[in-house]
């Protein structure tokens, strides 16, 4: 059974099967909708459900409140049409549309960053190139017919490998081998670009990111692709962490601050465990509302733990950011 989606206000109609989504019933039409996650988290890819009903299927939907519901939003990458629906949505027009490919690729490298999280570095085979956006993510395709999604932390500036920050996953198998079995030269299957969560580098907002655990992957690379363009305007990296130990790769950020408008603030979150440490402890997202009352004129990409952006959006939005300036990413766990 199919029924039909009428996208406005462009009026656009495709057909949606009674077993896909309609973010995933958008983009096999090939019309690009805003999404992230893809888990019904971060709710980027909330719109109106104008007329005609929807269901979950029984998924948990901690990005839509109760509040959403009243006001007939949905979150098209898990709301299943149960019938024909009128939606409202923005198209993601943009003149950097990247077709998604399935690539093989071969494990350059894997190096341990912390006592929990190594880069992998994959190089793409078969003079194969995957053309993405930064901050963007890819699926490795196991074996199996599974996937698992990981940023890709590198600008597309130094496109030739793609470098994946990754974090021990006690509930997650694939992490575990990952970490203990996989070996150089192994060869792999992915596939990308995926999400929505990239950067905006035609805008004049200042910019500020929030990084939480290996969310500072794609925001490296976010960073690195401004610094590439020589975009100008300032920029202030907000990153948290539990420990000190956790914060990574401080050497790249040290050598960003002299040739950019660039400021950072690390802030660490585990105030009993932190001795010696000097500077600021406490929420990440806590800290920018401490240095900034009025966050109306800036953009903020967020990316980490779902706590974190979704208590961001909750502060920042009362601070005065519009909703449309929220570019998020949040990382969820895979546990099987």
């Amino acid at each position: 059974m199919t029924y039909k989606i009428t996208i406005e206000p462009s009026g656009i109609q495709i057909d949606c099967r009674s077993d896909e989504s309609i973010l995933d019933a958008a983009l096999r039409n090939g019309i690009n909708l805003h999404y992230g996650c893809r888990n019904a988290v971060c709710g980027v890819c909330k719109g109106v459900l104008l007329a005609g009903s929807v269901d979950y299927a029984g998924f948990d939907t901690p990005g839509l409140s109760e509040d959403d519901r009243r006001q007939s939003l949905a979150l098209f990458c898990r709301a299943i049409p149960t019938s024909d629906i009128h939606i409202e949505a923005e198209h993601v027009d943009n003149p950097e549309t990247i077709k998604i490919k399935n690539v093989s690729a071969t494990v350059e490298d894997i190096t341990r960053l912390t006592s929990d999280i190594i880069r992998l570095q994959l190089t793409p085979t078969d003079n194969q190139q995957l053309e993405y956006l930064a901050g963007q993510y890819i699926d490795i395709l196991l074996q199996d017919g599974r996937r698992r999604s990981f940023s890709i932390a590198n600008a597309p500036t130094s496109d030739a490998h793609i470098d994946l920050h990754i974090r021990h996953n006690s509930e997650g198998d694939y992490t575990h081998y990952i970490f203990n079995e996989m070996k150089v030269n192994e060869s792999l299957q992915i596939e990308g670009p995926f999400g929505n969560f990239y950067f905006r580098e035609y805008s004049n907002k200042p910019i500020i990111f929030m990084a939480g655990g290996t969310g500072f992957g794609p925001i490296k690379a976010i960073i690195e692709h401004a610094l590439a363009e020589g975009i100008v305007r300032p920029m202030y990296l907000y990153r948290g962490a539990s420990r000190v130990e956790d914060l990574y790769m401080e050497d790249i950020i040290h050598a960003w601050l002299p040739r950019s408008n660039l400021s950072y603030i690390p802030v660490i979150s585990d105030k009993e465990n932190c001795t010696g440490w000097k500077g600021r402890t406490g929420w990440v997202h806590e800290a920018i509302t401490d240095d900034f009352e009025d966050l109306e004129s800036f953009e903020v990409y967020s990316c980490g733990p779902p706590a974190m952006v979704q208590a961001g959006h909750k502060a920042f939005t009362k601070s005065g950011l519009q909703d449309k300036h929220y570019y998020c990413d949040a990382f969820e766990k895979a546990t099987d």
